[in-house]
């Protein structure tokens, strides 16, 4: 597979838990669900700690293509180990359903191939870094002419203040495969993430961005003309076996 085109179907999943449960449903995840995952035909590419909820789970997982995303799920989840902890799993979770369905913008849009090897099983140290996952919901699809203006106007803002994209996403209009896992239906999300070696750098960023004349002044007056309705933004602790870290 070309590594630009790496994960062409990505899932953004976001569990709400109950209140004190994350921690279990973390190592439960990095112990017994990352490698079966992966060999059932997906990749595991992140999975973290969001610091502005703590009973709440983020995690991505990409496939080849829509059929093969069925086939992969249908093999997981009807497999052993998911049979074996379900129970556990499912226990600490209170809604699993805020799904996005999405894929790359353009062919070099997705999550790049990992600098480092996965932790193994058993590492338990997390690592300073930080994602930010933005979120743009619009009242329309997203279209090219969209994507355009977001590397044309936004984007070089963004490298500027030092939160240059590691991906840019948007919604994966295909049929869901996968019908027992449902995902969100009739959104238009337009999505990036940004990686941060540690929460000062995230924090530098943030504070730049909103001193950027050119951001305040053009890119977010802007959005409403662009059919932005809503903005969303995840500060994101990789867990430690997170590959995305």
């Amino acid at each position: 597979m070309n590594d630009g085109v790496r994960h062409p179907i990505v899932e953004l999943r976001q569990y709400t838990l109950h209140d004190g449960r994350r921690d279990v449903l973390v190592e439960l995840f990095d112990r017994e669900f990352v490698e079966p995952q992966e060999a059932a035909g997906m990749a595991v590419v992140g999975q973290f700690h969001d610091l502005d909820d703590p009973n709440r789970f983020v995690w991505l997982r990409g496939f080849p293509d829509p059929d093969r995303r069925a086939e992969a799920l249908h093999r997981f989840y009807g497999g052993p180990v998911w049979r074996q902890h379900r129970d556990r799993a499912n226990a600490t979770m209170i809604d699993s359903d805020d799904v996005l369905l999405l894929r790359p913008v353009h062919p070099d849009g997705g999550f790049p191939v990992p600098a480092a090897v996965r932790p193994p099983v058993g590492e338990h140290e997390r690592p300073e870094s930080v994602v930010l996952a933005t979120l743009w919901h619009r009242t329309i699809p997203v279209d090219r002419s969209f994507v355009e203006h977001f590397h044309r106007e936004v984007r070089p803002v963004l490298v500027e203040t030092g939160g240059a994209p590691l991906a840019c996403l948007q919604t994966e209009y295909a049929e869901n495969t996968y019908p027992a896992l449902p995902v969100r239906d009739g959104v238009h999300v337009f999505a990036w993430f940004a990686r941060f070696t540690d929460p000062a750098r995230l924090l530098d960023h943030q504070r730049r961005l909103a001193g950027s004349r050119r951001w305040r002044e053009v890119v977010l007056p802007g959005l409403a003309a662009w059919s932005v309705s809503d903005t969303r933004q995840l500060r994101l602790a990789p867990t430690a076996r997170s590959e995305l870290r």
